[in-house]
């Protein structure tokens, strides 16, 4: 099973703000935010900081912690 790389559609509804504010806050294409939200593409790492201080969440808060501990385990197994 795939795990979602990203947590935005799930912060941005603890917030209470929806894929046009944030598209309109970070001035990009409304496809765009939802291919974010649906995790079919990913922001970069300076897109998801600004996302994070609009939000007023931690970095880490947009990011799917299975998926980190994957890729961790992943890297390792590498070794």
């Amino acid at each position: 099973m795939e795990t979602d790389i990203n947590r935005l559609k799930v912060v941005l509804a603890e917030k209470k703000r929806t894929n046009k504010w944030l598209c309109e806050q970070l001035n990009v294409n409304p496809s765009t935010v939802s291919k974010w939200c649906t995790n079919s593409s990913q922001p970069d790492l300076e897109t998801l900081v600004k996302i994070s201080h609009l939000l007023d969440v931690e970095l880490g808060d947009l990011v799917n912690k299975k998926f980190i501990d994957s890729q961790q385990i992943n890297q390792a197994s590498d070794l």
